[in-house]
């Protein structure tokens, strides 16, 4: 691979488009390993044998758009208006009906209406109105993002931070939240998993994308750490993160 400067690297990363969770602009670039229980094929399962269901922080709906199968009645909230338009986009051809919705609002369905929710790293689950739209019997299926994950990142930028921002996200935590709103535990899996970051470029396009990762990124603010740190990969190869995730299935009774 041909030698590229810290200007070129840095230019092409800013320059690249950040809607929707499509992210194969890392390709080549960064990997992260993935969690060993497939959650858009185990999604893809519980969706085919359902006659409704809420998919939460769709995104740009490309994992929803992976199921083969969608339930006759299938809506999906988005909180980003740039996402909520190339979701409606993705997902309006095969009958979903996507919702505006801010991310910390009220959902806006009647009680009762869903057989099934679904979320592949939502901001927060929140328990009391996901079990308010689930249907007695319903179920939610996540994959939520967990605890410190992807925090050798933020550490570097931000410096040590605080054991209640470390410790925010803890599956422990959202089972008992999940059971305060009266929903039984059915299944909860997490797993630790290693990303690599091959050049500064994945580090800039990836704090541009996640954007809660380091608050008010931009290139400029962070030249000089930046610059120490595509030094760093030049020297010592990628820069390694970890993130966590973790599997959690809960049924209303």
């Amino acid at each position: 691979m041909e030698h590229r400067s810290y200007e070129e690297l840095v230019a092409e990363a800013v320059a690249a488009p950040t809607e929707g969770w499509d992210f194969s602009w890392f390709e080549g670039r960064a990997t992260e390993e993935r969690p060993s229980w497939g959650y858009a094929g185990l999604m893809g399962e519980r969706l085919a044998a359902v006659d409704s269901a809420l998919d939460l922080h769709t995104g740009g709906g490309e994992v929803l758009n992976l199921a083969p199968k969608l339930p006759p009645l299938m809506a999906a909230t988005e909180g980003w208006p740039p996402n909520v338009t190339k979701a409606s986009r993705l997902l309006a051809p095969r009958g979903v009906v996507v919702v505006a919705s801010p991310d910390d609002a009220p959902l806006p369905f009647a009680d009762a209406t869903f057989d099934l929710v679904t979320a592949r790293h939502p901001v927060k689950a929140h328990f009391t109105e996901i079990a308010r739209v689930l249907r007695p019997g319903g179920t939610y299926f996540a994959q939520h993002v967990g605890p410190s994950s992807v925090f050798e990142v933020v550490e570097y930028f931000l410096g040590p931070q605080p054991e209640e921002v470390r410790g925010g996200r803890d599956p422990q935590g959202e089972v008992a939240e999940a059971r305060a709103a009266g929903l039984d535990l059915v299944d909860l899996r997490a797993e630790r998993l290693r990303i690599e970051f091959y050049d500064i470029g994945a580090v800039v396009h990836f704090l541009r994308k996640v954007v809660w990762m380091v608050p008010g990124f931009t290139a400029e603010a962070y030249e000089p750490r930046l610059r120490a740190l595509h030094a760093r990969i030049e020297r010592e190869g990628p820069f390694v993160a970890h993130s966590t995730r973790h599997l959690i299935e809960a049924r209303k009774p």
